[in-house]
C-alpha cells in the first residue's frame, strides 16, 4: 500500500477505479454474444480435469436458456470444491468460440443461492500491484471512503456551475450506478471527474503562490555591476556581438538580480542559442557586488566545457575560477575547497560536487544549474541552503534547452519567472534530418567517408541501456571496431561513460583539436560539446532516444558555418510512438516545437521527469484537455489565498501532502 502512496485515508479516496465490471445484472446463457464480458449464472453441470493437450479443469455451466463451457487452465483444489457438479455459480467473463463450443477462458466466479442479491453499482478495478489483490482494495477504499475527511473545503460559489461536491464526486467515482454512461467515466468528461481534476489544479496553482508569496518574504543580496566594472569590461573584451534576444535576457536577468528578493528564473534557449555568454554575464554581475558565483552542470563533459569557456572570457580580466568535480582527490581537492571557503575564488565551476557539504563558500550570492531537469528537486534544494546561518539566500538562475511549452510553464513554472532566447546567433548553418532503416548502414559510412576527406569531423552515437552498462559499453566498443575496420587511414575515437574522467577528457581534448575524425561515443556527448568542425551525427538505434534527447544530441553539429547532417538509424519494425519522433525529428529543428509534440506524445508526468524526482504531481489533469479548468483554477488561487488562507492550507495539503516542497525547488 505504502509504494502505491496510500497512507492517509484521503490518498485511499483519492485512489480511483481504471475502469468498471457491471456486475449488476445477469444475462441469460443464450443472449450472450460472442466477443462481450458479460455476468451469467446457473447450475454446474459436469466438472473435470482433462490432462491433453495440457492440464486443465472444464466446467460445463447451464442455465434455463443453453450452456456454456468454463476452462482454466490455473487452478487449486480449492477452486474444484467451488466448480463441482450442482453448484450454483455467478461468472463473468469474455464469451469466445471454441472447440467444445462457447467458452469463457479463466472468468471471475462465485458461488451464490437462488435468492443471492446482485451488486447495485458498477463494480471498479483498481490500479494495484502483485502482491495487493482488488478484494482487499476494493475493502480498503469502501472502509477509507467512510473515515476520510471529505468535507467541503472550499467557499460558496467558488466551485465551476455544475459540478458536484467533492465528497458525491468520489463517491460516485468509486461506486457509479449501472445506468451511468462509461464512455463519460472512461474519458473523465464526467462532471464527477471534472471536480476532482478542478480540485487538484486548484491544490497545485495555490502551493505555486504559496511558495512564491514565501519566496518574496525572504531576502538575498542585492547585486549591482558596478559602472566600468567587470561586465561591461567583459561585454567589450567578447570576440562576438549579443544577439538582440541575448541583450534582451541579460538585461531581465541583471533587474532581478538587483532586487534584496531571491531571483527564481528559468533562462531557456535552444541547443546553441548562447546560453553560456549570459551566465558568464550575470556572473560578472555578482562578482561586481563583491560576492561568489557557482555553476553547475550534470555532467564533467559539460562542466568542463563551460570551465574552458568561462577561464577564456573572465580570467583575463582578473577572476579567479575554481573547478570542482567528483573524481577530483586529495590535496588537488583540498586545495579547492579552500579557494571556495576562502573566497579566494570567485567563481566555482563544477558537478553536483559544487553542493556536497564539505563544500562551503564564503559568500555565495548567485547560483545557475544548467540543464536543470537533469538535476533532482532534492539537489536544488540543497544548493540554496548553502547561505544557511546567514539570514539570505543565494538568487537562483536555471538553464535548459530543452524548452518549456506554455501550458507547462503555465502550471509546472507558475512560480518562475522566465526568459527564452529566440534567436540563434548569426553563422549558424541549418541541420538536414535523414531518417534511415538499419538496412542502409553502409551508405551512410561511404557518407561518412566523404565527410572525412573534405577534412571534417563526425559523431556516431551508440545509445545508453540503462539496464547494462556492460552491453552499452559492448555495443559502443563494437561499433568503435567496426568503423575503425570500414575507414582504413582515419583516426576514430571512443568515448563512454565508464572511463576514468581523465581519459574522457583526453579523447575530447583529441576531437576538439580535429585529431580524431570520428567519434564513437554514448550520449555523454548529449549537452554542450561544442565541435564547430563537425558536420555529420549519426544516431544508431534512433528509436530508443526520447524526442528532447535526441534535438541535444542534434544540436552537436550545425555549430560551425558548414552545412550539416543529421542521419537517424532505427531498427524495424518501429512502434508509434517511435515513428512520430522520428517524423518530428525531421520535419523541424524548433527546439520549441519539438517541446510541444513531446509533450503530446509522453504527456505531462514524463516530460517534467526530473523535477518532482519522478513524482508526477497531476494525476488526473491532463493540461491539453483542461486549459479552461486551468484558467478558473489560476483566477481562483490568489482570492483563495487572499480571503480564505486556511481553506488555501487544507486544500494543498488534502492534495499534496508533502509533495508541495518540491515546488520550492
Amino acid at each position: 500500500m505504502e509504494k502505491l502512496g496510500l497512507v492517509r485515508d484521503i490518498d485511499l479516496a483519492l485512489h480511483l477505479p481504471l475502469r468498471y465490471e457491471d456486475e449488476t445484472r445477469v444475462t441469460p446463457i443464450a443472449a450472450a454474444h460472442e466477443g462481450e464480458t458479460v455476468q451469467v449464472e446457473g447450475r454446474v453441470r459436469d466438472s473435470r480435469v482433462e490432462l491433453r493437450p495440457r492440464r486443465q479443469l472444464i466446467v460445463r455451466l447451464a442455465d434455463d436458456s443453453d450452456e456454456l463451457v468454463l476452462r482454466f487452465l490455473h487452478f487449486y483444489p480449492s477452486h474444484q470444491k467451488t466448480l463441482a457438479v450442482g453448484a450454483r455459480l455467478r461468472v463473468r467473463g469474455e464469451l469466445r468460440g471454441g472447440f467444445l463450443g462457447r467458452e469463457m477462458v479463466h472468468p471471475s466466479f462465485k458461488a451464490v443461492n437462488d435468492d443471492t442479491p446482485l451488486a447495485t453499482a458498477l463494480t471498479p478495478v483498481y490500479p494495484a500491484s502483485a502482491q495487493l489483490p482488488q478484494a482487499y482494495l476494493r475493502k480498503a477504499v469502501s472502509s477509507a471512503l467512510t473515515r476520510a475527511p471529505l468535507d467541503e473545503l472550499l467557499p460558496p460559489g467558488s466551485v465551476p456551475a455544475g459540478l458536484p461536491s467533492l465528497k458525491q464526486a468520489l463517491l460516485f467515482l468509486h461506486h457509479p450506478a449501472p445506468e451511468v454512461m462509461l464512455a463519460t467515466l472512461e474519458d473523465h468528461s464526467h462532471p464527477a471527474w471534472q471536480r476532482l481534476k478542478f480540485d487538484e489544479l486548484l491544490a497545485q496553482q495555490l502551493s505555486q503562490l504559496q511558495a512564491q508569496r514565501e519566496r518574496a518574504a525572504l531576502r538575498a543580496p542585492p547585486l549591482r555591476a558596478g559602472a566600468g566594472g567587470l561586465h561591461e569590461q567583459l561585454l567589450a573584451a567578447l570576440p562576438f556581438r549579443l544577439t538582440g534576444a541575448q541583450h534582451r535576457v541579460t538585461e531581465e536577468i541583471a533587474r532581478d538580480l538587483a532586487r534584496p528578493h531571491p531571483t527564481h528564473r528559468l533562462l531557456q534557449g535552444d541547443v546553441g542559442s548562447g546560453k553560456t555568454v549570459v551566465a558568464a554575464l550575470a556572473a560578472t554581475v555578482a562578482i561586481d557586488a563583491g560576492w561568489q558565483c557557482a555553476l553547475m552542470a550534470p555532467t564533467e563533459i559539460l562542466a568542463e566545457q563551460h570551465f574552458r569557456k568561462l577561464v577564456g572570457w573572465l580570467e583575463p580580466l582578473g577572476v579567479p575560477i575554481a573547478w570542482l568535480t567528483g573524481s577530483q582527490k586529495g590535496k588537488a581537492r583540498t586545495r579547492m575547497l579552500e579557494r571556495v571557503a576562502s573566497g579566494e575564488a570567485r567563481l566555482v565551476v563544477g558537478t553536483h560536487a559544487v553542493i556536497q557539504d564539505r563544500v562551503v563558500f564564503e559568500r555565495l550570492g548567485l547560483a545557475v544549474i544548467d540543464e536543470q531537469h537533469r538535476f533532482g528537486v532534492a539537489q536544488r534544494l540543497q544548493l540554496k541552503r548553502k547561505l544557511e546561518g546567514t539570514p539570505l539566500e543565494p538568487h537562483l538562475l536555471m538553464m535548459s534547452a530543452t524548452p518549456i511549452p506554455r501550458t507547462l510553464a503555465m502550471t509546472y513554472y507558475a512560480d518562475l519567472d522566465v526568459s527564452t532566447l529566440d534567436e540563434l546567433p548569426p553563422g549558424r548553418t541549418p541541420i538536414v534530418t535523414k531518417v534511415f532503416a538499419d538496412g542502409r548502414r553502409d551508405s551512410v559510412i561511404a557518407r561518412i567517408r566523404d565527410e572525412v576527406a573534405k577534412g571534417r569531423q563526425v559523431y556516431w552515437v551508440c545509445p545508453l541501456i540503462e539496464e547494462s552498462e556492460t552491453l552499452d559499453l559492448q555495443n559502443a566498443t563494437e561499433t568503435h571496431a567496426r568503423l575503425g575496420e570500414a575507414l582504413p587511414g582515419v583516426q576514430v575515437g571512443l568515448l563512454h561513460g565508464r572511463m576514468p574522467a581523465a581519459e574522457k577528457a583526453a579523447v575530447m581534448a583529441r576531437f576538439t583539436g580535429g585529431e580524431l575524425a570520428v567519434l564513437v561515443s554514448t550520449t555523454v556527448i548529449e549537452v554542450g560539446v561544442d565541435v564547430p568542425n563537425a558536420s555529420l551525427m549519426v544516431i544508431e538505434h534512433a528509436e530508443r532516444f526520447g524526442l528532447s534527447q535526441l534535438h541535444q544530441l542534434r544540436g552537436r553539429v550545425g555549430r560551425g558555418s558548414v552545412a550539416s547532417v543529421c542521419v537517424l538509424l532505427y531498427t524495424p519494425p518501429l512502434s508509434d510512438t517511435g515513428k512520430a519522433r522520428l517524423r518530428a525529428m525531421a520535419e523541424t529543428n524548433d527546439g520549441f516545437e519539438i517541446a510541444r509534440r513531446d509533450l503530446d506524445i509522453r504527456g505531462p508526468g514524463e516530460f517534467m521527469g526530473a523535477r518532482q524526482s519522478g513524482a508526477a504531481l497531476l494525476r488526473f489533469a491532463d493540461l491539453a484537455e483542461d486549459s479552461a479548468l486551468l484558467a478558473q483554477a489560476r483566477q481562483l488561487a490568489p482570492q483563495l489565498l487572499e480571503h480564505h488562507p486556511r481553506a488555501a492550507d487544507a486544500h494543498v495539503n488534502r492534495w499534496l501532502g508533502s509533495k508541495a516542497e518540491y515546488l520550492k525547488a
